[in-house]
């Protein structure tokens, strides 16, 4: 699965895996893709620097690269207690409410919220770069759009490349504009923040938007016949992210979260903003109900839902309350059946994409006798 993106990137596929675990980061790249770490829940530099530091040790000198959430412009003298003390009494209230009626457990005394959304601060975000900048990473994507300028040059001045997400072809071309080097286009399909323009219809937008640039599909994809389809729509790669939430390496350290994403079909999600305040696609649960529902409050914009929610979702994850207990995931949790180590995974993929290569050259006349194996039904 070679392309002039990953020709350039030195990967055997071009296949970017998207996770917020180091583990699994480092299996994709070891795997032949570009293993991409979430820094979002990294809300001390020591943390990720250490985790930056295991990650070069199993690479074997493969790239990879770092995902941040940084606005393009920040609010000046904003503090994150300024922002807490925004959140209006009502809204606390009903996430007391609601923790009560399913029965969920305070943290025990001293035990701090392990879930948080910290990288929207600016402070954290550029604490996050000055380490990541220390490390060879390959790649610095950003889940908001092309971070700062100034920060598109400092990375381009250290040959790192710069990619952005963009749900729209008007999104694709302001981050074009910007200077940064690949965009993705993420599809509605797809789990955590996303649009509403699906992957079939985004893709060939965004490429005829800001061609030459390089494009990633991203949204709903988890074959190898789906790269086939992204890479056949102009793309140069393909992003994944929620098909890793069920590997082996995944550090989940939920069983039930990892049972009821075992389970569920590509139905079972929804695009809610219960999580941050913007529109994310996640499984849902009773949580993403109450949110929904018109006759609650409704959820606050981002940044005041994500720190609202806060010590609520650290507290449904500790005690694995399972009506409440969600995740953001895409549609593409229907294929998700199954525990495989990430290297499964993408034997799985190349396969994949071999029999839908081999199908459209057969399709095109121009195959020669198959040797893929595959059973007539599924070539």
């Amino acid at each position: 699965m070679q392309t002039e993106l990953s020709r350039r990137l030195g990967i055997e596929h071009a296949v970017f895996g998207f996770t917020p675990f180091p583990a699994v980061a480092a299996a994709v790249t070891r795997a032949g893709g570009l293993g991409v770490l979430g820094a979002v829940r990294y809300a001390e530099p020591g943390a990720l620097a250490r985790d930056l530091d295991w990650m070069a040790a199993h690479t074997d000198g493969k790239p990879y690269g770092l995902d941040v959430v940084m606005p393009a412009r920040k609010v000046e003298g904003v503090t994150e207690a300024d922002v807490d003390a925004m959140i209006p009494d009502g809204h606390r209230r009903f996430v007391q409410e609601t923790l009560a009626r399913h029965g969920v457990p305070a943290l025990a005394a001293g035990d701090r919220s392990g879930w948080r959304i910290t990288g929207w601060m600016e402070e954290v975000a550029r604490a996050q770069l000055d380490v990541a900048f220390e490390h060879p990473i390959r790649l610095l994507a950003n889940a908001l759009g092309p971070p700062p300028a100034d920060v598109v040059r400092r990375a381009h001045a250290g040959g790192v490349l710069v990619a952005a997400l963009a749900g729209s072809a008007g999104h694709a071309v302001r981050h074009a504009e910007a200077g940064i080097d690949i965009v993705v286009a993420q599809g509605y399909e797809a789990g955590g923040h996303t649009g509403e323009i699906a992957t079939m219809v985004l893709t060939p937008e965004v490429v005829r938007a800001v061609d030459p640039l390089p494009v990633l599909a991203a949204g709903g994809i988890g074959s190898g016949e789906q790269i086939a389809a992204g890479l056949a729509l102009g793309a140069q790669g393909v992003w994944l992210g929620s098909v890793w939430l069920t590997t082996e390496e995944a550090e989940l350290h939920s069983p039930a979260l990892t049972a009821k994403l075992l389970a569920a079909g590509s139905g079972d999600t929804v695009r809610s903003r219960a999580l941050t305040g913007k529109p994310a696609r996640q499984l849902r649960t009773a949580w993403t109900d109450a949110w929904d529902d018109p006759g609650g409050p409704g959820p606050l914009p981002m940044p005041l839902q994500g720190l609202l929610v806060a010590e609520a979702l650290s507290r449904i994850q500790k005690y694995e309350v399972e009506p409440l207990l969600g995740t953001p995931v895409g549609q593409i949790v229907g294929r998700m059946n199954s525990r495989r180590a990430v290297q499964a995974v993408f034997d799985d993929l190349t396969a994949g994409f071999e029999r839908a290569i081999d199908r459209m050259n057969r399709i095109a006349g121009r195959a020669g006798p198959d040797t893929s194996g595959a059973p007539a039904t599924e070539r």
